[in-house]
């Protein structure tokens, strides 16, 4: 399989106004952050909230572009690009938001919507465009009269279903799932999972897939990358993170994860404090004020991503 989407220490920051006599802060949201992506493969990101995970969402996307760094869609550089050949990037990149009902149009029709992709982006005629639509619409699960409604008029699951219909119009290589079944009911999440999971073995789609929650990412995703306040902390697959974790802040995050079987020996680690502020980052490793191994090395110096125990880590005490 091919390589469609690689990052190569990628970074965003953003300047934030503090005052009229203050100089403006710099916050990282992302610093230096590096994967490949086969198609039809999952590559799922994990992290608790203000981690970073949406800010890698929107650069892969091509909805920002990162402050340093590559970001190769297809073996092509994003950043040596012009606006026009970026914008034909962008077909290949397309994302399903975690809230269909606010990525939808509450005014336009559901075929007008699946249509608009066409409309801007290809020479196809009306019947072209109606006729994808709705041969698009019958592969994602939905009924034929369905063409001419509303978005207020469909369950949470059917509007994901036409957001990913929308998603797929332009028949892109690589999808961005960001959070796309934690506004779902359980039953429904099922059913969009198992919906993912066809789409991608048809199309042999590529899926980058953001969330918090690690028993969907165990059962959707092939590599899974930890990252933890704009740092890319262990990276590694399915296996290998979820059966022998390395690093402390993975081990924090499975450990609060459920089990169904009732006499699974658990041992919950709980972290104290809170994640520290994008503003003023801790030196040395980020998560040393936070981690139980914690010593003087930590304190100081950033580590580095190492191949440790067959995954990426950045960590001093594996």
């Amino acid at each position: 399989m091919s390589i469609v989407l690689e990052a190569r220490d990628l970074k965003r920051t953003y300047s934030q106004k503090r005052g009229f006599f203050s100089a403006p802060a710099t916050v990282k949201a992302l610093d230096g952050v590096s994967f490949s992506l086969e198609s039809g493969k999952t590559l799922a990101i994990v992290g608790e909230s203000g981690s970073g995970k949406s800010t890698l969402a929107r650069l892969l996307t091509l909805i920002e572009l990162p402050s340093a760094g590559s970001l190769l869609i297809n073996g092509e550089d994003v950043a040596s690009k012009s606006e026009d050949q970026r914008q034909a990037l962008r077909q290949h990149v397309q994302i399903v938001f975690q809230n269909p009902y606010s990525s939808l149009n509450p005014r336009q029709k559901i075929g007008a919507a699946l249509e608009e992709p066409l409309l801007i982006n290809s020479t196809l005629t009306a019947k072209q465009r109606e006729a994808a639509a709705r041969e698009m619409m019958l592969r994602v699960g939905l009924r034929p009269e369905f063409y001419d409604r509303y978005p207020h008029m469909f369950s949470g699951g059917q509007r994901q279903r036409i957001a990913i219909a929308r998603a797929l119009m332009m028949r892109p290589k690589i999808l961005v799932l960001d959070e796309p079944v934690s506004a779902l009911d359980v039953s429904i999440r099922a059913q969009v999972l198992n919906l993912l999971a066809e789409l991608q073995n048809e199309f042999q789609l590529a899926y980058v897939f953001v969330s918090h929650d690690l028993s969907v990412v165990r059962h959707i995703a092939d590599d899974v990358m930890v990252i933890y306040l704009g740092h890319a902390v262990e990276t590694g697959s399915k296996a290998a993170i979820f059966e022998s974790p390395q690093h402390p802040y993975t081990q924090a995050l499975l450990s609060a994860t459920p089990t169904a079987d009732p006499d699974a020996q658990k041992q919950r680690i709980v972290l104290t404090g809170e994640l520290p502020s994008p503003f003023n980052p801790p030196s040395g490793c980020t998560f040393h004020p936070r981690c139980p191994k914690c010593f003087d090395k930590c304190r100081v110096d950033a580590p580095q991503p190492e191949l440790k125990h067959g995954r990426q880590v950045s960590c001093w005490a594996v």
